[in-house]
């Protein structure tokens, strides 16, 4: 299960950054999460509703996810595609010269202190 591995490294990362701005409370965390990362976003959640209750700063912090759609390129016909859809081959040409633009990122885009 690497939820859980993500959900402490996301911890340990709000906590530096709430110690740094001298917060007493984080009240919530807008992860954005790639579509295609392999994260399970239920899984991410309960581990999320477990590991912050063991936390100082965010005992109560909620976590919102923001999908980010997987993107792929052809570098033959210089097209992009919806990646989950199509996969490695390009629906514009059939090139299968491809890789992916976005949607295995892992971001914290914001963080909301109480």
């Amino acid at each position: 299960m690497h939820e859980l591995g993500i959900v402490f490294h996301v911890i340990k990362q709000v906590e530096e950054l709430a110690e740094e701005n001298q917060l007493k409370e984080v009240a919530s965390v807008t992860l954005q999460l790639g579509e295609v990362t392999g994260a399970i976003h239920e899984e991410l959640k309960d581990c999320w509703n477990w590991a912050v209750k063991r936390t100082e700063v965010m005992k109560d912090c909620e976590l919102e996810l923001e999908v980010v759609p997987a993107v792929t390129f052809c570098e033959d016909c210089k097209k992009t595609y919806p990646t989950v859809q199509f996969g490695k081959t390009c629906p514009h040409c059939g090139s299968g010269n491809t890789y992916l633009v976005q949607g295995r990122e892992m971001v914290i885009k914001e963080i909301s202190a109480c």
